[in-house]
């Protein structure tokens, strides 16, 4: 193992798996260097079938140069709908290629079909009886061009050695990596968002508000440095106003709840400033916190040279989803058939481990969570100690509650790898990260990782 990058340190990816060096360069020099096809498990009716059963149409689109938010509003601002009719499985980032379902509720498939929008090519494909959600994403496909590379050469020797980590060397073209939550979970070049998710857990409303106001970065303009210093210098809720650039809109909702206060804020007054930003940012926060202490159980179980690809005594594993429309390009872990390992499974959990069966993992905590045995149980005990959480910690108000659950520690994929220019195109179930594949690659700045 190799030190990693002090960015990617700060959000618990101490470590890099492979010791080779990186080959360089940067991702995203052009939208079409980043291709993103969604690998979908969601099956639609006629585009003929009865709209009273059957009221969504889903269609695919290809997007260039759009946000997944943004293409969604402009969508229903063309069919003169709401927004919220408008439903997708997963978002997808604005600077790639990527293709993906959407579907809108009520509409006339021939008013969709004949949308005509820059950057986009769009294929309707049938009718749903429900709208599009999380759950209908089973993983993405990815095609990658490193651009500027400076050591293109060392690309193999990180395959092998990958493929190593993996633990299946049988598999010609199967690497394996940890499952890591990428820097875009905290924030590529501000990550604070964990701090303002620890801060709730912990029950310090003012902490997590001053840490997603606070927090000048190197990374931001001059001017929004200096604002967020004066805030945490003076607490000037309505100075502050002036101060903070109008793009940063979540912060400023949350300096008109504060600044509408009579006299010194209380900690429900700060709940109710965190509360101005939308509730699936709300969630994120806590998920963030989640991320990183499941960021370091997995640094310290790389630390202990305990395995990724097979389970110790006291681990907890998943077994595999079996369902029939699972992608031929994945196995997908499927962490509500959970067991934990004892001595006498050792060996059988192991097999099944090998065959792709079965998956060590580590918890997301939240208020259900049970935590492992063993040396794994000593490293779960261990971080949350060390961070001041307890499971009972994330029985929070509305949307900032969590029961948790737990991930798989390793992500496995076949890699293809091209050299002129240098592409890697490769496969991962919904929540894993292909940066987490790319950073074992370049071993850069996260920031380049895009």
């Amino acid at each position: 193992m190799r030190p990693a990058h002090p960015t990617e340190q700060a959000v618990g990816m101490q470590h890099y798996v492979s010791d080779a060096d990186g080959v360089g360069g940067r991702l995203r020099a052009a939208d079409d260097h980043f291709r993103v096809r969604e690998l979908e498990r969601f099956s639609t009716e006629s585009v003929d079938a009865d709209p009273g059963g059957y009221p969504h149409v889903v269609f695919r689109a290809t997007l260039r140069g759009w946000d997944t938010n943004d293409f969604a509003a402009r969508v229903s601002d063309a069919l003169g709908v709401s927004r919220e009719r408008v439903d997708w499985a997963g978002t997808k980032d604005k600077y790639a290629v990527t293709t993906q379902l959407f579907s809108v509720d009520g509409v006339d498939p021939d008013a969709l079909a004949a949308l005509e929008i820059d950057g986009v090519d769009l294929e309707v494909l049938g009718r749903a009886g429900r709208g599009l959600e999380f759950g209908d994403l089973a993983g993405n496909a990815f095609e990658l061009v490193v651009s500027e590379p400076n050591r293109p050469e060392t690309a193999a020797e990180i395959t092998d050695e990958l493929r190593e980590f993996g633990g299946r060397e049988s598999e010609d073209r199967e690497i394996g990596v940890p499952n890591f939550f990428g820097q875009q979970r905290f924030g590529s070049r501000r990550p604070i968002t964990h701090e303002v998710g620890l801060a709730i857990a912990r029950g310090d409303w003012e902490g997590a508000v001053m840490a997603y106001l606070g927090n000048p970065a190197d990374a931001e303009p001059e001017g929004t440095q200096e604002a967020r210093a004066f805030l945490e210098e003076t607490r000037d809720w309505e100075e502050a106003l002036d101060r903070f650039p109008n793009r940063l809109r979540y912060e400023r909702s949350m300096l008109h709840e504060l600044a509408e206060c009579t006299g010194d804020p209380d900690e429900k007054t700060f709940r109710a400033a965190l509360e101005r930003v939308p509730s699936n940012l709300q969630r994120l926060f806590v998920h963030a916190a989640q991320s990183y202490a499941f960021n370091l159980m997995l640094g310290e179980r790389l630390e202990r040279g305990l395995p990724f690809d097979r389970p110790v005594e006291g681990d907890v594993v998943c077994f595999s989803d079996t369902g029939s429309d699972v992608p031929d390009e994945l196995v997908l872990p499927d962490t509500d058939r959970l067991q934990r390992v004892d001595e006498r499974r050792v060996g059988s959990v192991t097999r099944h481990c090998e065959r792709g069966r079965a998956f060590v993992t580590a918890p997301l905590v939240g208020t259900d969570t049970d935590l492992a045995d063993g040396e794994q149980g000593e490293i779960e005990h261990n971080v949350l100690e060390d961070l001041g959480l307890a499971p009972a910690d994330f029985d929070l108000p509305d949307e900032f509650h969590s029961s948790g659950t737990r991930r798989a520690i390793l992500v496995r994929t076949d890699l293809a790898l091209e050299s002129d220019p240098l592409t890697l195109s490769f496969s991962l179930p919904k929540g894993s990260y292909a940066t987490v594949v790319l950073r074992e690659y370049l071993k850069v700045d996260p920031v380049d990782l895009g």
